[in-house]
């Protein structure tokens, strides 16, 4: 087998090209980290999360998010809280001009996510929006079904 042939390296392959895609107009533009782009991003959305709820929703590990999230409360991005109730976690919360700047970014990256995908004929477009919902409810389902002690069992 050839790794050009082997799916999961295929859909990383497309998946950071898309990506450094969009990179170029919040990165290049607005000097935001990819990690970055997502806190913010989920923090514009949320308002406030804590740091397991941002590991979790970004796919990035907890030094990760505390990085990016250390450099965003120093650019005055996001504010950082320790919580009460476990000092092991922070609150991250997106400031005024976290939101200012969010705001400025998301159109353009918005734009540029919609020329590459208006690129496809609308049913490849269906397609890939089906597939990737279809793949991303496929992993969750293996995922549980694995946990459950059952990682050879098909679909049911």
């Amino acid at each position: 087998m050839r790794i050009e042939t082997f799916f999961p390296y295929r859909l990383a392959i497309a998946a950071e090209a898309f990506s450094r895609q969009l990179f170029r107009v919040y990165g290049r533009e607005f000097g935001l980290s990819r990690e970055e782009w997502r806190l913010l991003f989920l923090l514009e959305d949320a308002g406030t999360l804590d740091s397991l709820q941002l590991a979790a929703r970004t796919s990035l590990d907890k030094v990760q998010v505390s990085r990016a999230a250390a450099r965003l409360d120093e650019k005055g991005l996001i504010t950082r809280a320790i919580r009460d109730e476990d000092r092991r976690l922070r609150n991250f919360a997106i400031t005024d001009a976290g939101r200012a700047l969010f705001a400025l970014c998301f159109g353009g990256v918005a734009a540029r996510s919609e020329a590459i995908l208006a690129s496809m004929t609308p049913a490849d477009r269906l397609a890939l929006e089906r597939g990737v919902a279809a793949l991303h409810q496929a992993t969750a389902d293996f995922a549980a079904r694995s946990e459950a002690g059952e990682e050879a069992a098909g679909p049911k």
